[in-house]
């Protein structure tokens, strides 16, 4: 164990990346006990990837790389600019709403500061706002990402904790509204201690476009179910929902419907049981193609292709974590080192609400140093078994330790969104991080909140029987 562990942390402390070290100590453990066969390291890494709910990680990265090169951030923009952007601190307002929306097609975090960022800090500079105001909302809203579903976290806990990817979706919708409102309310509060109004006239015809794009949005869901109320199969209820929903879009090419079809279309597809968690990102990802090519035609085969590989890329690095993780997390449990750890953190405390905090606190910290993918799939063999012996439901748990995750995204020193958005507004990372310090305050409050208050996140899959 100590020469597992202690490799592993030696070689993070001198920099190497997180999954080439957890590989490396794992083959320095192999080379000196020999107790491994090799055979068995290769077993394991394939089995660490051969996986049906994993084929969902490549499809949703590409959904989001689609999404960002369709123009479709650029419509969700202007969506939320006409819906919000009269509100005191209007540009504030309108960068955490158009993370709500891309949140329900990307399923990252990076990719929403990425996409949306960019636009986002450049229209709220351009507006007067602080540049260091413009990335600190930036940074807060991106966590909504991984959050509200689908989501590229929720697949990888779901298939280390083996519990339902469906469930978790459903359990990040309310924890995700939730986030919202502490979002919105902080930067009221930003607006009104600094004397800001808002970024465009109160219209109401703008503002009446935009409640309408919802109600269309929402009816669609609702027509469904009374058609198929009325004795008509579900498919072709849905089929006809989406003939004029087309219809009504191509006639009054309104701004951001059928962006905000896409989560309708993926948690009612899941809810209605056309598709599973994993399908649902291969229908994402046709969903985006329909709206790039043919809808909206602002794709063209050369963008279709840089998207391609970027995703190629993204998920290469992706699979290549769970790969070294895999191995890693089996030797820890092989070598009894989990156990160990185990026994060690329930001979502190067998309650369940001081776990909770210890753990909070163990994930906060491993966040701010370690990659989402590899702390999920190094944690959860590790404090899954205290989880289940605790009584703790492990669904409640994947929220909590996958929001923990995104608030250690934006901390030095391997904040991934930290340093996408120091990039994109050109500030110094030291700049960036002092612009985040004080959308913790929210963010963590909403941790506490999620944390101690489990029916925030059980309530909706709990009404819809994903839950017992």
């Amino acid at each position: 164990m100590l020469i597992l562990i202690g490799s592993f942390l030696a070689l993070m402390l001198i920099g190497v990346p997180v999954a080439v070290a957890m590989a490396g100590a794992s083959l320095l453990f192999i080379a000196v006990s020999g107790s491994v066969p090799d055979i068995v390291v290769a077993q394991r890494m394939i089995a660490g990837i051969e996986s049906f709910p994993l084929l969902a990680v490549p499809f949703f990265i590409l959904a989001g790389n689609l999404m960002n090169i369709a123009g479709i951030t650029g419509r969700i923009y202007n969506f939320a600019v006409a819906l919000v952007g009269w509100m005191r601190g209007g540009l504030g307002q309108v960068n955490i709403i158009g993370s709500v929306i891309f949140s329900g097609m990307s399923g990252t975090a990076i990719a929403d500061a990425a996409g949306l960022g960019s636009i986002e800090i450049k229209a709220m500079k351009d507006h007067g706002y602080d540049t260091e105001f413009a990335v600190g909302v930036t940074a807060a809203s991106a966590t909504l990402g991984p959050i509200i579903p689908p989501s590229l976290p929720f697949v990888i806990y779901g298939m280390m904790a083996n519990v339902s990817i469906g469930a978790l979706f459903l359990a990040g919708v309310l924890p995700g509204i939730f986030m919202t409102l502490l979002m919105m309310f902080t930067v009221a509060y930003f607006a009104r201690k600094n004397n800001w109004g808002g970024d465009v006239a109160f219209h109401w015809g703008r503002l009446g476009g935009a409640a309408l794009e919802i109600a269309i949005v929402l009816a669609f869901p609702m027509a469904v179910w009374l058609m198929t109320k009325a004795g008509v199969s579900p498919n072709l209820a849905a089929g006809i929902g989406f003939a004029v929903l087309l219809a009504l879009d191509w006639k009054f090419n309104f701004s951001a419907v059928m962006a905000l079809m896409a989560p309708v279309i993926l948690i009612g597809g899941m809810t209605m049981g056309w598709f599973t968690p994993t399908e649902a990102a291969v229908a994402a990802v046709i969903w985006a193609l329909f709206l790039g090519l043919v809808r909206y035609r602002s794709m063209t085969l050369r963008t279709l292709a840089k998207a391609s590989f970027d995703t190629v890329e993204t998920t290469a690095s992706v699979l290549f974590i769970v790969t070294a993780a895999s191995v890693f997390a089996w030797l820890l449990t092989t070598t009894q080192a989990a156990q160990m750890l185990t026994d060690a953190i329930l001979s502190i405390t067998d309650n369940k609400w001081v776990f909770l905090l210890l753990a909070n606190l163990l994930i906060l910290f491993v966040g701010c140093f370690i990659d989402t993918i590899a702390a999920i799939t190094i944690l959860v063999p590790i404090l899954l078994p205290i989880v289940l012996k605790l009584g703790i439901d492990p669904i409640h748990f994947g929220l909590i330790i996958t929001l923990n995750l995104m608030i250690g995204l934006l901390h030095p020193p391997l904040g991934m969104v930290l340093f996408v958005l120091a990039r994109i507004s050109r500030l110094s990372v030291e700049r960036t991080t002092m612009a985040i310090l004080p959308w913790l305050v929210p963010l963590i409050g909403a941790l506490i909140a999620i944390t101690y208050i489990p029916q925030i996140t059980l309530w909706l899959p709990q009404q819809l029987g994903m839950l017992k």
